[in-house]
């Protein structure tokens, strides 16, 4: 018996045998290669897996990926063609190329450490920092940070910012192969400050979301074929109704956002609300035992 029949079989058991079942995060976190099965987004971006993750290569003539001791330079073939793509575009706006952060583990689901979401091979973070070089060696990738673009107080850009920013972040959200882009509030309301009235349709998928300052991070579609992936509901409305997000996000970033920083709401009393941390197989969508369970 291979080791992942022997692994779907003990899922299959555990609660039979009344013991706690293994920690998701735990089994997707100990893989250190992909499955060998057709390229499949399992279920949500905070919720699934990904079959057949292909490995965006460590180094490339217009890329390197940071932080390899994590392992999570993984991702359906569609990303990996996009980082590779969007790459060639950072060199035409003035960068050398990139430095991509984390993609997704090699079978996706949950992480035990960072994000929530990279779960399905569709996501990735890409540094602000534009890159001095493409050689740095492992260590380097370990040890170099990237740079934050707000201010301290989060409400505009700072000197890091610059126009080659602006070109490459309406470029990855000009794509068709492009869900949405998170950035710092402030680099959204910088970008629909700036932008032009006829040139602004991109902008409806540059999202704010806190956290995002020292990197962006762009979210692909699901793609052809993944039938199991979940297609995520619009937050904007359609650009024909005025929906470039540019009014909610100056209102909801003043108004609410950095006075709920200042004025923290009292957590509700209660048991705390679980988390992708906290998901064992039974909360994934099924098919990702068989991901697990693949050589």
């Amino acid at each position: 018996m291979t080791i992942g029949r022997l692994l779907v079989l003990c899922l299959v058991i555990w609660p039979s045998l009344g013991a706690a079942a293994p920690l998701a995060r735990d089994l997707f976190g100990a893989e250190r290669v992909a499955s060998q099965q057709r390229p499949q987004a399992i279920g949500s971006y905070a919720k699934g897996c990904g079959a057949g993750l292909v490995q965006l290569p460590e180094s490339g003539p217009t890329w390197q990926a940071m932080r390899l001791s994590r392992n999570r330079n993984w991702g359906q073939p569609a990303l990996v063609q996009f980082l590779i793509d969007l790459s060639g575009t950072a060199r035409q706006v003035g960068w050398a190329g990139l430095y991509v952060g984390d993609m997704s583990q090699p079978r996706g689901g949950p992480m035990r450490s960072g994000h929530e979401s990279h779960q399905i091979g569709l996501d990735a973070d890409i540094w602000m920092l534009p890159p001095a070089r493409l050689s740095l060696s492992r260590a380097e990738r370990e040890n170099l940070s990237s740079i934050s673009v707000r201010t301290d107080d989060q409400k505009r850009v700072n000197d890091n910012w610059t126009r080659a920013h602006h070109l490459l972040l309406r470029a990855a959200a000009s794509d068709p192969r492009v869900d949405r882009v998170f950035v710092a509030a402030a680099v959204k309301i910088e970008m629909c400050r700036t932008a032009t009235p006829a040139d602004k349709a991109w902008l409806q998928k540059i999202r704010p979301l806190y956290g995002h300052n020292t990197h962006f991070h762009v979210r692909l579609k699901c793609p052809a074929g993944s039938r199991r992936c979940e297609t995520q509901t619009p937050t904007v409305a359609d650009l024909s109704k005025g929906g470039d997000g540019c009014d909610e996000t100056l209102t909801w970033w003043v108004t609410t956002y950095l006075d709920e920083l200042k004025n923290p709401p009292k957590k509700p009393k209660g048991p705390r609300k679980r988390g992708p941390r906290d998901y064992t197989m039974a909360d994934l969508p099924r098919q990702c035992a068989g991901v697990l369970a693949s050589d």
